[in-house]
Parts: C-alpha cells; structure tokens; sequence
C-alpha cells in the first residue's frame, strides 16, 4: 500500500468533530487527487502536517512566529518525506522533543484554513507522545512553546482548534501515558 492510499484509509476512518472537518476531510481527499499535494512551491493549496504532542504533562502548543496565534506544532511536508515523517520532524524542530506515534499512527483531526503568504494548508493533524521534558525549540522557531493542561489549551488556543482538543482530551483520557 503507498502512502498515499494509506493516508486516504486514515482520513475515511476519523469520525469528524463538526461540519468542519467533514468538509475538510472531503477537500483534503480531494486535493490527495491531484499532482503534488505538499508542494508548496507549485500550489499555493497544500497538505501540511501537525501534532497533538501529549505527555504526563498535558499537551504543547506554540504561538506562530506569523500569525501569532496559539497553535500545535507542525508544518510543511519537505520533498521526499510522508506526513507521518514531517510531523515528527517539525515536532523535533518547533519544540527539541524525540516524540514519537502511537501504535497504530493516529491521524485524529484534519482542518483546511489558511497560511500564511496566502497559501491554504490542508493540515492533518496526528497525536503523539513525548516524555514530559522541558521545550527547547531550534533556532529561529517560536520561543512561546510551552506544555498546557487541556483547560488552559483550550482557553489560550486559536478558537478554531478547541473541537479538536476536546476530541484529544476525551482519547487521552483512556490511555495511560506514561511519558
């Protein structure tokens, strides 16, 4: 199976948060159609990856070095790499964490909105897990990274992400995470 039917099998199995996702979804398996989903050089409409990061210590979100808004971490999906390797990518690069998938990789939130420089990113949101340590983000990405307890996520998030965090806090609450 090539990555590509695979990320389709995963957008079909989410059980969407609101008629948001559900249009999201439906676009974002449309736009999978087409020639060069991630490219962001030869279509301004793109696929991106990001990551519900969660630990023993809630989950990590970040103010946007363009928007400032509070968002996850992720970003572009670079030549040669699946979203699932971009996400933990981004994840290294916007926060110093070694995160890593669940077993099963869960995809558990797709959302089409815009980016910046008038780009429209088709984000396919993953969960991971990381051990509960400090955030030490790379040179030159956002210093505003931290860890959040759900309530706090939700009221400091960008208003369109609480559906998903209250998906997440609802799947967290049944595993033990131990990191």
């Amino acid at each position: 199976m090539t990555g590509d039917e695979r990320l389709r099998r995963q957008l079909n199995l989410i059980s969407p948060v609101d008629e948001r996702e559900e249009r999201s979804i439906a676009a974002t398996l449309e736009r999978l159609s087409r020639p060069h989903p991630y490219d962001q050089q030869l279509d301004d409409h793109h696929l991106t990856a990001s990551a519900f990061v969660v630990s023993s210590r809630g989950m990590v979100l970040l103010r946007h070095r363009l928007l400032h808004i509070w968002v996850q971490p992720g970003g572009h999906v670079d030549a040669g790499e699946g979203p699932e390797e971009a996400v933990l990518r981004e994840t290294r690069e916007e926060t110093g964490l070694a995160a890593h998938h669940r077993d099963p990789v869960e995809l558990v939130h797709v959302d089409v909105h815009p980016g910046p420089r008038d780009h429209t990113h088709y984000d396919l949101r993953y969960v991971l897990v990381a051990a509960p340590q400090d955030l030490a983000p790379r040179e030159g990405e956002s210093l505003d990274v931290f860890w959040f307890d759900f309530d706090a996520a939700v009221k400091r998030c960008e208003p369109g992400l609480v559906p998903a965090i209250d998906k997440l806090r609802r799947m967290v609450s049944r595993w033990n995470v131990q990191d």
